[in-house]
C-alpha cells in the first residue's frame, strides 16, 4: 500500500526504524484559527500530503448568542473546541498544527489527550478486528514504546504572549450557581434516566443536545422534540463534525473506500467524541453559570486492560470516571470551576433500564438506541437490526417491559431475540449472563446460551456496585448522594462494595463514605492553592493522577 504522503520506498525505509511509519500518510494536519460569531464557530482544517492541501470547515452553531467576537475568553474557548476533532488523528500525521489561543494548560491537555488516543486507537483500531481496514496495516504486529502518538504536536498562538504564567490565573473565571445541572443529552437510556433523577430531587436541569449534522442526530430527535416542547432551559448546539470525521477517513488509505456503506456498530478509526460534544456544549455552560456537567455513563465503562503486553482502556476512555476526572481537574485549572461526573456509575446497564421504567416510563418512551434509525412520519424510528437495537429488546423484555413503547414492532422483536442467541451483545460478562437467566426465567428464549455466554444468574448485576475505582460512593457531590441511593436501592436489590477482590453487602445509607467530601465540591480551595502555591498545586494534581495512569505513563511521570 502506497500512503498518500509519501512514496513506498519512503515507507521500507522507515520501516527499518518504525514499525508504525506506514501508519503516517498526513504530512501535516492544520487547525484553526477560530472565525468567531456570536452564535458561531467557523474553523478551517487543512491536510498537506504528498505537496498538495486538502481543506474544509468545522462548524459549531448555537441557539443564543454566547461568544463576544475579538474576546479573549471567547477565543479561547472557540480555540478548544476545535482542536478535539484532531485529536483523533496524532497516530497518522507527521504534524498537527494548532493555530489558536491556548495557555499552558490548554497545551498540556492536548498532548496528554493526544498521546492517550493515540495508544487507544493504536490498540483497538489497528490491532484488533477492524472491518474498515484494508492492505498491508493488517500485518502491523503490537509493539510497546513510550508513546504513539507520531505527530508533533505545534502550537501557533493568535496573540503572543497567551502563554500562562503558573502563578495567574490561566482564563477568566467563571461563576457558577450550584444548584443548576447540565445533562449532556441523547436519545439514549444513560442521559434520559439522569435527567429524570436530577428533576425529581428538585435541581435546575440543562438538558443540552449536541445535533450532529447527519443521520446520528436522529438517535436522539424524539427526544429533542419532547424536551424542547415540555422542558425549560433545553439546549441543542449543532456542528458538522461527522462530515469533518469523514472528510478525514477520505485521507486515510487504509480504510475502505466504501466505509459509509458497511454495517457496523463501531466508527472506523475515531475513539475521541464525547470531548468533540462536551466542549461544543461549554459556551451554554459559561452563558447560564453552570457548575455541574452530568454525563450518562454505567459501571463498566471504566476499565483498564492490556493486549498483548500494551496497557488501554479498552476503547472506552471517554466514557470512563478517569475520563471524568480528567476534564475536571482541566476545567478546575482554567478557574472554569465546572464538575464533570456521571450519577449512574454505580448501575449496570440493565438496571439502569430497569429503573428508568419503573420510575419514568415517560421518558422511556423516547428511549432511541439504535445505529441505523429511520424516520418513520413524525417519530424516527429503530432500525430493530443493530447489536444496539437486539440489547435494548432484550433488556426490556427482561425486566418485562414492552419494546412497543419505544417503536419496536413485532417482527422487530422476534428478530432481536433471535439475533440475540446467534449474535450475541457487546456487554460486560457477568451481564449478558444474567439477562440470559432473566429471560430464560421468564420463558422469552430457549436457548442456555446469548452468542458464546451461557446463561447464569448473577445477582450482582441488579444490585448498586460501588467500586473504589470505577464507582466510589464519594464519586458525585455530597448533596446528591442519600436521595439518589434511596431512590435506586427503591428498584435495585441491594448494593455492594467491593473490598480487596470481594464483593460484600453493604449500606451505602449508613455507610460513612455517604457524607465524606466529594473531591471537586471546594474548587475556591483549590484555586486559592493555585494562587499562593502553584508549585504545590500541580503537585497535588500529578498525585491526584497517578492512580488513574497506565503504568508506562506513571513511570514515565
Amino acid at each position: 500500500m502506497q500512503g498518500l504522503g509519501k512514496k513506498k520506498s519512503d515507507y521500507n525505509r522507515d520501516s527499518l526504524t518504525d514499525p508504525l511509519a506506514i501508519l503516517g500518510v498526513i504530512r501535516s494536519l492544520e487547525v484553526g484559527p477560530p472565525v468567531i460569531e456570536k452564535r458561531r464557530i467557523t474553523t478551517p482544517y487543512k491536510i498537506t500530503k504528498n505537496g498538495k492541501n486538502d481543506t474544509t470547515e468545522l462548524v459549531y452553531r448555537f441557539e443564543e448568542d454566547l461568544l463576544s467576537p475579538g474576546d479573549r475568553d471567547s477565543m479561547n474557548l472557540a480555540s478548544m473546541i476545535s482542536v478535539q476533532v484532531a485529536l483523533n488523528y496524532g497516530l497518522f500525521c507527521d504534524e498537527i498544527i494548532f493555530n489558536g489561543m491556548f495557555d499552558d494548560v490548554d497545551r498540556r491537555f492536548i498532548r496528554e489527550m493526544a498521546q492517550n488516543t493515540a495508544r487507544e486507537i493504536f490498540v483497538k483500531k489497528i490491532l484488533e478486528h477492524n472491518p474498515f481496514l484494508q492492505g498491508e496495516v493488517h500485518d502491523i504486529q503490537p509493539i510497546k514504546r513510550p508513546s504513539y502518538l507520531r505527530a508533533k504536536v505545534i502550537f501557533n498562538d493568535e496573540k503572543e504572549g497567551f502563554s500562562s504564567d503558573p502563578g495567574k490565573s490561566p482564563s477568566f473565571p467563571w461563576k457558577p450557581h450550584p444548584g443548576r445541572y447540565a445533562v449532556l443529552s441523547s436519545g439514549g437510556k444513560d442521559s434520559l434516566l439522569s435527567f429524570g433523577l436530577l428533576r425529581e430531587l428538585g435541581y435546575e436541569c440543562h438538558p443540552i443536545f449536541l445535533n450532529e449534522s447527519g443521520r446520528h442526530w436522529f438517535t436522539a430527535l424524539n427526544a429533542y422534540r419532547y424536551f424542547a416542547r415540555n422542558i425549560p432551559h433545553t439546549a441543542r448546539v449543532w456542528s458538522n463534525s461527522d462530515r469533518v470525521f469523514s472528510w478525514m477517513l477520505r485521507h486515510l488509505p487504509f480504510i475502505r473506500k466504501d466505509f459509509a456503506d458497511i454495517r457496523s456498530d463501531e466508527y472506523p478509526i475515531r475513539l475521541w467524541t464525547v470531548a468533540v460534544f462536551l466542549f461544543g456544549a461549554l459556551p451554554v455552560l459559561r452563558q447560564r453559570g453552570i457548575g455541574h456537567l452530568v454525563i450518562g455513563d454505567e459501571f463498566d465503562t471504566t476499565q483498564r486492560l492490556f493486549y498483548k503486553g500494551i496497557t488501554h482502556y479498552d476503547g472506552l476512555y471517554d466514557q470512563s470516571r478517569y475520563f471524568d476526572n480528567a476534564l475536571t481537574r482541566y476545567f478546575h485549572r482554567k478557574k472554569w470551576d465546572v464538575s464533570q461526573f456521571s450519577i449512574i456509575r454505580s448501575l449496570s446497564e440493565l438496571l439502569i433500564e430497569k429503573i428508568l421504567v419503573e420510575r419514568y416510563p415517560h421518558l422511556q418512551e423516547l428511549q432511541t438506541s439504535c445505529h441505523a434509525t429511520h424516520k418513520n412520519g413524525d417519530r424516527v424510528s429503530p432500525c430493530g437490526r443493530c447489536e444496539k437495537c437486539r440489547r435494548i429488546v432484550a433488556m426490556l423484555k427482561a425486566v418485562g417491559a414492552d419494546p412497543a413503547r419505544c417503536g419496536y414492532g413485532p417482527e422487530q422483536v422476534d428478530r432481536c431475540m433471535k439475533d440475540l442467541v446467534s449474535k450475541g451483545i457487546r456487554q460486560e460478562r457477568p451481564g449478558v449472563e444474567h439477562l440470559g437467566h432473566l429471560l430464560k426465567e421468564k420463558r422469552v428464549i430457549e436457548h442456555p446460551y446469548i452468542g458464546s455466554i451461557k446463561a447464569c444468574k448473577r445477582s450482582s448485576i441488579m444490585k448498586l456496585r460501588f467500586d473504589p475505582e470505577r464507582s466510589p460512593l464519594e464519586g458525585i457531590p455530597v448533596e446528591l448522594r442519600e436521595a439518589l441511593h434511596r431512590i435506586f436501592l427503591d428498584h435495585a436489590d441491594g448494593a455492594i462494595r467491593k473490598t480487596g477482590r470481594t464483593w460484600m453487602d453493604f449500606d451505602p445509607l449508613s455507610d460513612a463514605a455517604l457524607n465524606r467530601p466529594y473531591p471537586f465540591d471546594a474548587p475556591a480551595v483549590s484555586s486559592l492553592m493555585d494562587r499562593q502555591n502553584p508549585e504545590l498545586s500541580m503537585k497535588h494534581s500529578e498525585d491526584c493522577l497517578l492512580g488513574e495512569l497506565t503504568w508506562p505513563e506513571t513511570k514515565k511521570r
